[in-house]
């Protein structure tokens, strides 16, 4: 039997899509002109002369240079995103995807006992498309949430992209901090009078009950390679060609590293394991705000849970890139190992998932949605992007499998009701259940 959706959700997305005109947002994403891509050399450059100093370096050390160098990594000096870009995310593909998160984060905020004071933190926003969509449900629902304090937290190393995500969400009611080691290097306010800040690292955020978002931002963090061989684990590192010394290539540690001898679990079956060390450190960071403060967390990412191998890639120009070449000019990721973050989340949240893209949104009511839009838009061309953008989405084939949904919650929200006070029946009645977390449970519309 399935459970049925709780009566305030399913009123929260009724709201939320009553207008279809918005969707012309949407279409103006998808129809950006290409512009022209810059190479950047001295990124490679600089690799090989720092190999050739000092010997091989890790693929997380080469991950962090080629996508977070401050003078020449990927993230710091492209706009990658789109279609001027190397690939595209679901925010941008279809607003009725944020404005679905608006609602998960609305209904987990009511499931909390609606406290008070409600912190949204994005890592990695993007162009704050996905922000955007959030906040726009947020004054659909003003007269739910509007008895809140609610602020925006943007966790974002890149200038470029920062820039972007201020134009958006602020125009120009945003200014940047006097100096550079601010913790809060920008700060802004949305035409709502919403206040926005600005953050390198997720520890800078201030505490308190927070929702945090991070929607393909894990597969971007470095990972560290690791290869089976006859003498036991060995990491996978990143050398100079010596045949061809303007080119990289992979080696294996010949004896063990601090990160092979750490990283690898004893039990471990696979001839090759990915572990992103750095995503680990973030989920634990997630895990002690939450049991301390409350709130949640979403994380959606294409990714495994525990079963992939070798998933590092590039993607340039919206294809597949060789990860050594040209770095610095490239997107580099690797699939999220989910049961990882699971396993160093702790005992003090509950771990929910990971559940597919297409089961997250079905479990949300996309199909209701997009039935309602569809009867009520009479343009063919809108019709055909809506039914465009949803295929993208929730297709098997494109991001509907391929793109995975886990969530952080407080123990507290997952915890029983109390039976209620008075004579003890001989027959007990069934405890009731806790309330269904929307987007992971299967849901029935009525």
């Amino acid at each position: 039997m399935r459970p049925c959706f709780g009566v305030q959700t399913q009123q929260l997305i009724s709201r939320v899509f009553s207008h279809p005109g918005r969707w012309s947002a949407a279409q103006r994403r998808l129809s950006s002109t290409p512009g022209d891509e810059k190479p950047r050399p001295s990124m490679l450059r600089h690799l090989t002369s720092r190999i050739k100093a000092t010997g091989p370096i890790t693929v997380a050390e080469y991950m962090r240079e080629a996508l977070t160098n401050p003078v020449t990594g990927y993230y710091v000096t492209n706009d990658m995103l789109g279609p001027d870009g190397d690939f595209i995310t679901s925010p941008e593909i279809s607003q009725i995807f944020g404005e679905l998160l608006g609602v998960w984060i609305v209904s987990e905020w009511i499931g909390a006992g609606r406290p008070e004071r409600l912190q949204l933190v994005e890592l990695g926003p993007g162009k704050g498309s996905l922000a955007s969509d959030v906040l726009r449900v947020f004054s659909q629902l003003q007269s739910v949430v509007g008895g809140a304090s609610l602020s925006l937290h943007l966790v974002e190393v890149s200038p470029v992209l920062s820039r972007l995500q201020a134009h958006k969400l602020t125009g120009t009611q945003s200014r940047e901090a006097d100096a550079e080691d601010e913790p809060v290097y920008r700060r802004g306010e949305t035409a709502a009078g919403l206040p926005v800040s600005w953050y390198r690292r997720l520890e800078d955020v201030p505490t308190g009950f927070s929702i945090f978002l991070a929607h393909e931002f894990f597969d971007a963090l470095p990972i560290h390679k690791f290869q089976r061989t006859q003498r036991g684990w060995r990491e996978v590192m990143v050398d100079v060609d010596p045949e061809k010394t303007d080119q990289l290539r992979f080696v294996v540690a010949p004896s063990p590293t601090l990160a092979s001898s750490t990283l690898v679990q004893a039990d471990e079956r696979r001839p090759h394991v990915e572990v992103c060390a750095e995503g680990g450190v973030l989920v634990q960071q997630l895990a002690r705000r939450i049991e301390a403060d409350g709130g949640a967390a979403l994380i959606a990412d294409y990714g495994h849970d525990g079963t992939k191998t070798d998933t590092f890639r590039g993607f340039k120009d919206h294809r597949l890139h060789d990860v050594l070449s040209s770095p610095g000019a490239a997107d580099l990721t690797a699939d999220v190992d989910f049961s990882f973050l699971r396993r160093v989340a702790g005992e003090g949240v509950a771990c929910l998932g990971p559940v597919t893209q297409r089961t997250f949104l079905k479990n949300m009511g996309i199909d209701s949605r997009m039935q309602v839009l569809l009867r009520s838009c009479s343009d063919a061309s809108t019709r055909q992007q809506l039914i465009d953008s949803y295929d993208v989405l929730t297709n098997a084939a494109k991001m509907g499998e391929r793109f995975l949904f886990f969530g952080l919650l407080h123990r507290g929200r997952l915890a029983t009701p109390p039976q209620p006070d008075g004579p003890k029946l001989e027959i007990r009645k069934k405890r009731p259940a806790p309330p269904p977390v929307a987007g992971f449970t299967e849901l029935s519309f009525s």
